[in-house]
């Protein structure tokens, strides 16, 4: 196993100059070592020489001083080795979510509202295990082993050209037994990481399924198979305990070992510098300095082969992370959403009449949240508020399907208006969304916003003019503001404007009868929420964010009659002044739209019907 794996200085460069810190620390660690055994040895030789203790006083302070400066440099390597794993780990972070997030757009937004797919499971379990449980390994690797490998290539050569000059034949016999302990670390380490290899996929393997089986428990339980499930859990995680005391087991080992040889070495000089220090060809503070120095030869080593399981962790990990960095995010197919209720029939839809828009009140602008400037936002990409959006003969396919979900798609979205998407399960409705928010790309044809071709803008660019509500929302742990400001940067969303979109979206009355209100924790660990209050928080975003172009995804799926009510009214709201595509079964819905477009095997079904007033 390599030391260092060279891809952590080349992709992290802000830990270089920490490692470069730890290297100096290193080589200054020797000047303390050999200080203090040759100050031990005079002041036992002059000690026995008759020499009182003021005498040695100047000597016992330095004696001192070179003790506490080893151990201040030695913390110094720590700390800097675990700012180093900080850094490492930050950046590592940040270009797996640049990655997965940003450029592997291929992997999602494949349709909202559907159960997760097993291997998306696999691949977030994955993630997760390398990138949070990885953080103790690889700073066990940065905080423990590399401090450890460099005092390791320093201080027993440093030690071997010191004793040359007092004893030369001490010097040789330490020569001879110091590879012995590279030797047994080289044989251990081969076994060490195969079986953390094995160790790292029993719980990733633990993770995924763990992680399948809790997404997947409404539908087991439904199906009566959720204590079936329990067998197999029971077997992973055996899998994984086997896995680990393996590894225990042979860092036990290989400890023993290593100790052994260096005891030897030890030993071998100890035995001959006495024998020559009895025999009188060995002076007595010359046989202290060495024997002093002996231990501290074998030290170095003994402790590196202690931390060699943290190195092998430490690169399992980074290796892994390399991996999911590099490689593309497996598109994996959405699968069918459920039917939430009948889908209308556009034939039932009433009949067209002038645009609706111009008849319904509009908020006063003072209730209406003002579009916050992102520092990022070049302007480059067109604005949906002033031109049409359109999809041209648009096809897609998802990997390792057969037919296209879409085909031919021809779909236009003017400035202001509603449009409602409609058709069954696989219909193509949530494929329509992922392309339009460029998460997926179209197989054939293009989407032009304003005549130019929406691959040609940056997708960054493009997102700041677009307002998402998925079928099922995210809420992050945080507070319910946090959750609303989410869209925006937090320094341009004051507490009066995350109340104004939190009334728009009717979210306000719920959140002000919480005891904490809007500084109420949501999220892992907090309070829960009902899926119409999460509709609304997310809503409050869209309001809050107040892009020109809206895309909603089934936003009263799943509710009851009451909140449906609420849900509606603020959909009301928030489709005044702006372009909206609203992916919906239900009539309450479809009351709202401008046009009403039924998709069909991935085409538009009949002509759009336009909505009565």
């Amino acid at each position: 196993m390599r030391a260092l794996d060279p891809r952590l200085l080349e992709r992290t460069r802000s830990a270089r100059p920490l490692l470069v810190l730890d290297t100096a620390l290193g080589l200054a660690v020797v000047v303390p070592v050999v200080a203090q055994a040759v100050l031990l040895a005079r002041i036992v030789a002059r000690a026995f020489g008759g020499a009182g203790l003021a005498a040695v006083r100047l000597d016992l302070v330095l004696l001192a001083l070179a003790f506490a400066g080893r151990g201040v440099l030695v913390w110094g390597m720590t700390v800097a080795g675990r700012r180093a794993a900080s850094s490492v780990l930050s950046e590592l972070r940040m270009a797996l979510v640049a990655r997965r997030l940003l450029a592997g757009r291929a992997g999602g937004g494949g349709g909202s509202g559907s159960a997760s797919a097993s291997g998306d499971a696999v691949e977030s379990a994955e993630i997760a295990t390398t990138a949070v449980q990885g953080v103790d390994a690889l700073e066990a690797y940065f905080g423990r082993y590399l401090p450890q490998l460099v005092l390791a290539a320093v201080v027993p050569p440093a030690i071997v050209v010191f004793v040359a000059t007092v004893d030369l034949e001490a010097a040789l016999i330490m020569l001879v037994t110091l590879p012995l302990v590279p030797v047994f670390m080289w044989l251990i380490g081969r076994s060490t990481e195969q079986r953390t290899r094995e160790r790292w996929e029993a719980l990733q393997l633990l993770s995924a399924d763990f992680l399948d089986l809790v997404r997947g428990l409404p539908t087991l339980r439904a199906c009566g198979r959720a204590r079936a499930q329990e067998a197999r859990i029971a077997a992973v995680g055996e899998r994984y305990r086997r896995a680990t005391l393996g590894t225990l087991r042979v860092a036990f080992l290989s400890g023993s070992v290593l100790e052994l040889a260096a005891t030897i070495g030890v030993a071998l000089v100890a035995v001959t510098a006495g024998v020559r220090l009895v025999g009188g060809s060995l002076g007595l503070q010359a046989g202290m300095t060495v024997l002093v120095l002996a231990p501290e030869l074998y030290l170095p080593l003994r402790r590196l082969g202690a931390e060699y399981h943290a190195s092998a962790d430490g690169l399992a990990v980074a290796e892994r992370m390399f991996t999911l960095i590099d490689e593309a995010p497996a598109a994996v197919p959405p699968a069918p959403a459920r039917e939430s209720c009948p889908v209308p029939d556009p034939a039932t839809v009433p009949a067209a009449v002038a645009d609706a828009r111009e008849s319904r009140p509009v908020p006063e602008p003072a209730t209406v949240p003002v579009a916050v400037a992102d520092p990022r936002d070049s302007r480059s990409a067109p604005d949906p508020a002033t031109v049409p959006v359109r999809f041209e003969d648009v096809s897609f396919a998802y990997p390792g399907r057969p037919v296209a979900v879409l085909r031919g798609l021809d779909l236009e979205l003017p400035p202001g208006e509603t449009v409602v998407l409609t058709g069954k399960s696989g219909a193509g409705k949530s494929t329509v969304a992922a392309l339009l928010l460029r998460l997926r790309d179209p197989s054939a044809g293009r989407i032009t916003v304003g005549g130019a071709d929406l691959a040609g803008v940056e997708a960054v660019d493009w997102w700041q003019r677009l307002a998402w509500v998925p079928q099922a929302p995210t809420l992050l742990r945080g507070t319910i503001a946090d959750n609303i400001r989410l869209g925006i940067p937090a320094a341009a969303a004051s507490g009066e404007r995350i109340r104004a979109a939190a009334t728009l979206a009717g979210a306000d009355p719920f959140v002000r009868r919480l005891p904490d209100g809007y500084a109420t924790v949501v999220g892992d660990g907090g309070r829960p929420v009902s899926p119409g209050e999460r509709r609304r928080i997310a809503l409050a975003r869209a309001f809050l964010r107040d892009a020109p172009l809206v895309i909603l995804d089934e936003p009263t799926a799943d509710l009851d009659a009451a909140s449906v009510a609420l849900v509606g009214d603020a959909l009301e709201r928030l489709r005044v002044g702006r372009t909206v595509l609203l992916i919906a079964h239900r009539p309450e819905v479809v009351r709202l739209a401008d046009r009403v477009v039924h998709l069909q095997h991935g085409r538009v079904r009949g002509a759009p019907l336009r909505e009565a007033a």
